[in-house]
């Protein structure tokens, strides 16, 4: 049982919320019995060790289960330990450290890919945990963050996939032209999402957003900057039908991200 929150063991766990941390280690957390259930379940053996509460284990055995059959070493702990390692204020009573699952651009553009989405200077880490939770549902093949956008691996954004980031390849650190020319050359038709652009609706219903489609999303304050924007193939406009400014990033992408669904599907 691990009691001293103050320990070097804890404070080597606490220290892997910081960036530069792991990015040294190649590890990171999972907080709560959810995302720490589906990495468990994952092909990607990724979890190495698993901490938790008492009142926790007891709470989801199902967890210890899979913890058991993965054959991932649980430590017990107080909870005055596990709020000292969690970057959470009131933590589920259950910590997963994971190594790192990055994949690459030649990994997931492979022949079949159809639906994917790029994030360039998406700085939020909720914005990008819950885009990446949309692709999922949407069944994307994969989530492509830039170099300038925010770390996947950061805490707040590993908790809003709430587990999804188990379930599709998320590419990170990739120039935006790199990415459209990788796109591209997959098959790919890139489609930005600009106030100016083409009609959502109009491309749903002509049949092009059947076809193998990539979208671009563009930082929460301002977008996609007008020059990046004119790289992709179509500028495309969600239309605004009430009196809003405008539709939050995370809800514009997953309906940009369905409407794809919803038309290739059928």
């Amino acid at each position: 049982m691990l009691e001293n929150p103050r320990s070097p063991r804890v404070r080597q766990v606490a220290k892997l919320a910081k960036k530069q941390r792991r990015r040294e280690a190649q590890l990171f957390l999972v907080e709560g019995p959810q995302a720490v259930r589906e990495a468990l379940s994952s092909a990607s053996g990724s979890i190495q060790e698993l901490f938790v509460t008492a009142s926790s284990a007891e709470k989801h055995p199902e967890v210890m289960e899979l913890a058991a059959r993965a054959g991932v070493e649980v430590f017990h702990a107080t909870d005055e330990v596990l709020a000292a390692m969690c970057d959470t204020v009131t933590p589920q009573g259950v910590l997963g450290v994971c190594r790192f699952i990055d994949s690459s651009l030649s990994e997931v553009l492979v022949p079949g890919v159809r639906n994917v989405a790029v994030l360039h200077e998406v700085k939020d880490p909720g914005n990008v945990g819950n885009i990446v939770r949309s692709a999922d549902a949407a069944g994307a093949d994969a989530v492509i963050l830039t170099e300038a956008s925010v770390d996947i691996y950061n805490p707040k954004a590993v908790r809003a996939t709430t587990g999804s980031l188990f379930h599709l390849p998320v590419v990170m650190g990739i120039p935006l032209s790199e990415a459209l020319l990788a796109l591209r050359g997959a098959g790919l038709r890139t489609c930005a999402t600009q106030a100016n652009g083409t009609d959502i609706n109009e491309l749903a219903e002509s049949g092009t957003l059947a076809q193998p489609t990539a979208w671009i999303f563009g930082n929460e304050a301002h977008g996609l900057a007008a020059e990046e924007a004119a790289q992709a193939d179509i500028r495309v406009a969600v239309p605004l039908y009430g009196q809003a400014e405008s539709l939050s990033l995370q809800t514009a992408a997953a309906l940009c991200l369905y409407q794809t669904a919803f038309a290739q599907q059928r």
